[in-house]
């Protein structure tokens, strides 16, 4: 049977794979990529350059255009929806064409699999199909909101209090109010102005790569110029992941 290993491969530093995501992908056939187009044709070679230091040789490297998905639809579940299927179907069958029986292939997943990745539900959405056997294996990876967390040297919750993770699409309706600590992730285009000024705000982009880029402090005060500083990296990269965690007025 085929086996397929889902990878974390944390956010861009290639010391941050574990030394069990080493072991993993040295004994894997293929690697699987979904390109995003030019503009995140530094995500691709990421991938290489980790396979190059860790693969064995004759590693396989299939790269398949990823589907596209509109990025602003009135229906953001339904076209979630429609996208996931478009990706199970592609990915169906360059499994089925490009890893033999007994082979094992591999997804290099950003971050963690477990985490804003949509990698693990089309495994199963194939699966559920019946028509493509494989075993599935799991590697979990070092987190953006760990390397966030590390990189402003704070711990992610303060004692005995909650933290809520959450999206940008969701925190347009306003923070939990029983969250003392939020992490946002996945914010294309982050908005401050209906939160509370006290809060501190703890930002990075590009984390764990040579491009890094850090701002804390009082959101009323470095909100704006983190709108800015945003908008100027994504300018110059074509792309940007970055994340942040939003945290109530109190004692650490």
């Amino acid at each position: 049977m085929r086996t397929i290993r889902v990878i974390g491969i944390g956010t861009g530093d290639p010391e941050q794979l574990t030394l069990q995501a080493v072991r993993a992908l040295s004994e894997v056939d293929a690697v699987f990529v979904l390109d995003k187009g030019s503009e995140k044709a530094d995500l691709v070679a990421l991938r290489r350059e980790i396979c190059a230091r860790h693969a064995k040789a004759g590693l396989r490297f299939v790269v398949a255009g990823d589907p596209e998905r509109e990025r602003r639809p009135a229906d953001y579940a339904g076209t979630v929806e429609a996208w996931h299927a478009a990706r199970a179907s592609l990915l169906e069958a360059l499994i089925a064409d490009e890893l033999g029986a007994g082979e094992v292939g591999a997804f290099l997943v950003w971050g963690d699999p477990a985490l804003y990745d949509s990698t693990l539900r089309i495994l199963e959405r194939i699966t559920a199909r019946g028509r493509l056997a494989f075993a599935c294996e799991v590697v979990p990876g070092i987190s953006s909101v760990q390397v966030l967390a590390a990189r402003h040297r704070i711990p992610l919750n303060r004692i005995g209090a909650p933290v809520h993770i959450t999206t940008g699409r969701r925190l347009a309706a306003g923070l939990d109010p029983e969250a003392d600590s939020t992490v946002v992730m996945l914010d294309a285009d982050p908005r401050f102005d209906h939160l509370d000024p006290e809060l501190t705000i703890y930002w990075g982009a590009y984390l764990g790569t040579r491009d890094e880029i850090l701002r804390s402090g009082r959101l009323g005060t470095v909100g704006p110029e983190i709108r800015r500083v945003r908008a100027e990296a994504r300018a110059r990269h074509g792309w940007i992941m970055d994340t942040y965690l939003l945290r109530k007025p109190g004692a650490e």
